[in-house]
């Protein structure tokens, strides 16, 4: 495909993405692909109206979209089958982490205002920063390339039956000076429900149409200045605010008052602050800087019923959360001789988690809890070195050291074999510590054909949820948690094939130390690690454009994982056990057709086989049942026409047949959505 064509799916140019924001990945770039190995481009984004992360990442081949299911409510991204804890996030390359759990919800990360979602899977580069154990996902904002540039968008989304279920709507205003930029933008999102499929069958739960319990609200407000003194040097100050609330539908046939929940998120909020800067030391040196200030207020409700209006039983509280880090890294890139370049990186962060349920918050008798307070520091060291070996051969190799050091983490209540009332309490003080290694080795022609073979060893630390939380009284604490590890080997390429590109890869992944949850003697959960798995399969991606009027895509992914669950150290009891959410596979195939000027038309296809589900401990009365969900193929269209050169209206579906299919257990995806956007640049 052409990436300098008015029409088709372009990607974003390689100056609109925010240069300073991006992470190191390391398939070889295709300026001609908008869906590549490794990421998708603004103009993907836009044409297949994937409007929050989990949806936009999931065109990207290896990478699923899930739903976690349950009260929480919360759309997941599984990475070559590697979680959320797994995988970290950031934006514009700094990290957004949720120091209590980190469960975050890639259902709240708009993409509008994104000029590329990048993810390494596997090998991802230790100059990156920790964490890194299964790969990383990154969102580029947007760069202004004009000295005047404005760009609207608003979308209406309608239901299976064309009513009115919400709208989308972007807005941006740059400019580019010889020697400074500035921009500001705006997205946002709301959802006022879902529909259900119309072959959807009525429960105890849910009546069909309307998914109850499914609103949503997001927006986010991205502004930026930066400043080019010469050809090599850039600074820049951004700061990104971005407030969301949602509802949780309840699962379709569980009744029972111990996983039937009634929560609502009226608050979740993230605000960044960064500067990132880009200065040539004379003619073989370069350093690289960030610091950052982040901010996560969030408020969970549970509510007595389905009602939501009284907070009186035992069930009910108000839970904040208020986490606050701070950090920044450096990084020195010097070239030893023309065919020799040498990095190095150091990363600092401290997070602060704070929180204060209060129980029963009806009663007029109730009282917030003390302020329970979590601080930890962590740091990285990591270095890297790439020789050209040859003129097409290259060699990188690197490694670094993580540790974390925890100052608090206070909890309140009865300690665990104690008696007696309440109180604030602090869990015993341990540190981590752990090393990185990864070597990759790169081959490319003159003619672009590429190969690689990669080896990446990685650990990530366990959250304070894993190591502290009591989850309601059912969980025991393991202050001596090990890191995770996994151990990433792949091997790939790409070629040019006449109008073809295509790409191909094959991938193992060998988890050691895996954290899972076993029964205690006190009849408690209690995290160990004692797992192991393997994770292994393949991905290919092809592309071409044949004519002047059409442009075709399809991607596949095979990803298979087995787990062994071992014994557990403590002599616990193994709970039953299964991975769940990524199927074995996964694919799309599009085309994007021009048959008149101004005129395009885009059918698409998404399939996925089975993956393996959990029942609510609660649906037998006795232990969760793992069973498999049923595979799927869904349609969707697009068709554009540009009424004048800087305006285009457009409509489209997704799940064009109405299909109903179940990615979780008790809670089904959505029907036929309909849309109709219109899009103005200037």
């Amino acid at each position: 495909m052409s990436a300098a064509h008015a029409q088709g799916i372009a990607p974003a140019s390689d100056d609109q993405g925010f240069s300073l924001g991006q992470i190191i990945v390391t398939a070889p770039p295709s300026a001609d692909t908008p869906i590549t190995s490794e990421g998708v481009s603004s103009e993907a984004i836009y044409r297949f109206n994937r409007n929050t992360l989990d949806e936009a990442a999931s065109l990207i081949p290896g990478v699923v979209a899930a739903n976690s299911g349950g009260s929480r409510n919360e759309r997941l991204i599984f990475v070559r089958g590697f979680d959320r804890f797994q995988v970290p996030l950031s934006i514009d390359g700094i990290r957004v982490y949720l120091p209590a759990d980190n469960r975050l919800d890639y259902g709240r990360f708009l993409t509008p205002d994104i000029a590329e979602i990048q993810v390494a899977k596997g090998y991802a580069s230790v100059l990156d920063g920790p964490g890194a154990m299964g790969g990383a996902i990154n969102l580029v904002t947007r760069k202004p390339t004009q000295a005047f540039e404005v760009e609207m968008r608003g979308t209406l989304n309608l239901g299976r039956d064309a009513d009115y279920n919400g709208y989308t709507m972007f807005g941006l205003v740059g400019t580019r000076q010889d020697h400074w930029y500035a921009q500001a933008s705006f997205a946002r999102t709301f959802q006022d429900h879902w529909d259900l499929p119309g072959d959807f069958m009525p429960t105890v739960n849910e009546d069909g149409g309307k998914r109850d319990f499914s609103r949503t609200e997001d927006w986010r407000v991205n502004a930026k200045i930066g400043f080019t003194p010469n050809a090599t040097d850039e600074y820049a100050i951004s700061y990104t605010r971005q407030e969301g609330s949602k509802n949780a539908p309840l699962h379709l046939t569980d009744t029972s008052n111990v996983s039937l929940r009634n929560w609502v998120w009226p608050t979740w909020n993230i605000e960044n602050i960064y500067f990132l800067s880009t200065t040539a030391l004379g003619d073989t040196a370069t350093l690289k800087t960030r610091a950052y200030y982040n901010a996560l207020d969030n408020l969970l409700k549970s509510f007595d019923n389905i009602s939501q209006t009284t907070q009186l039983l035992a069930r009910a509280f108000d839970s904040p959360y208020d986490d606050r880090a701070y950090g920044g890294s450096a990084e020195l890139a010097v070239n030893l001789t023309p065919a020799d370049s040498f990095s190095l990186a150091l990363h600092y962060r401290r997070d602060e988690h704070k929180e204060a349920q209060t129980s029963r918050p009806g009663l007029s008798t109730s009282v917030p809890e003390p302020v329970q307070t979590s601080a930890e520091r962590t740091w990285s060291i990591a270095a890297e070195n790439r020789l050209d070996l040859a003129p097409a051969l290259s060699l990188t190799i690197g490694a670094s050291y993580d540790w974390r050091d925890l100052d608090t983490a206070q909890e309140y209540g009865v300690p665990l074999g104690q008696t007696g009332a309440n109180r604030l309490y602090s869990y015993p003080l341990r540190n981590a510590h752990a090393w990185n290694a990864q070597g990759r080795l790169d081959w490319r022609s003159d003619d672009g054909t590429s190969a690689y073979l990669s080896l990446s060893s990685r650990a990530r630390f366990p959250t304070l949820f894993e190591r502290f939380s009591s989850q309601f009284g059912t969980a025991e604490a393991n202050p001596d948690l090990k890191p995770e590890r996994a151990t990433n080997i792949e091997l790939g390429g790409a070629r040019q094939i006449g109008p073809v590109r295509a790409s191909a890869s094959i991938f193992y992944s060998k988890l050691d130390d895996a954290l899972v949850s076993v029964r205690t003697t006190a009849n408690l959960n209690r995290r160990e690690n004692y797992g192991s798995a393997d994770y292994y399969g393949g991905e290919i991606a092809l592309d071409a454009r044949i004519g002047t009027t059409l442009d075709v895509g399809a991607n596949y992914s095979y990803i298979h994982r087995s787990f062994d669950v071992g014994t557990p150290a403590s002599g616990g009891l193994i709970r039953p056990f299964r991975l769940t959410d990524v199927p074995d596979h996964k694919g799309i195939a599009y085309l994007n057709w021009r048959p008149l000027d101004g005129l395009e038309i885009m059918p698409s296809v998404e399939f996925a086989s089975k993956r393996t589900t959990v029942t609510p401990a609660s649906a037998n009365g006795l232990v969760p049942v793992y069973y498999d969900t049923g595979s799927y193929v869904t349609a969707g269209l697009r068709i554009d026409y540009a009424i004048l050169p800087q305006v285009t209206l457009g409509v489209g579906a997704r799940n064009l047949f109405d299909k109903y299919y179940v990615l979780t257990d008790g809670f089904p995806e959505q029907g036929r959505t309909v849309f109709a956007s219109v899009r103005a640049r200037i």
